[in-house]
């Protein structure tokens, strides 16, 4: 019935600070046509892979820890890590070393959880 995962988005109350996060921390290009780059925009995409991440800024969609996450698959694991640490980023979960990955969950101005993940081998 489905082919494919469209769109995973996080509902942001801040785009300005959400994007400085996004963007400025962990490094994701906005993809036209939806970059942000009318006035006042309320949703961006960031093509990651074939998949895309968005985030919208709505009153009828509210931002939660306890939601949903995403998962980020990196090959420099520690240097995002690293990135993230300058930033002063709040982990949730702080890195861990498992037999198959890498991971740890870091949480965007908002707390939606971001996964950043590396897979072994």
């Amino acid at each position: 019935m489905f082919k494919d995962i469209a769109f995973t988005v996080y509902a942001v109350t801040d785009m300005p600070k959400a994007r400085a996060f996004y963007e400025g921390v962990l490094g994701l290009t906005p993809t036209p046509p939806f970059d942000g780059s009318s006035e006042g925009a309320a949703w961006v995409e960031y093509g990651i892979g074939t998949a895309t991440l968005s985030i919208g800024c709505s009153p009828d969609w509210k931002p939660s820890e306890d939601g949903a996450s995403v998962g980020l698959e990196t090959d420099t694991f520690d240097e995002v890590i690293e990135k993230i640490r300058a930033h002063k980023v709040e982990f949730k979960m702080e890195p861990m070393d498992f037999p198959t990955c890498k991971m740890a969950v870091v949480l965007d101005p908002d707390k939606n959880k971001i996964i950043i993940h590396h897979k072994k081998g």
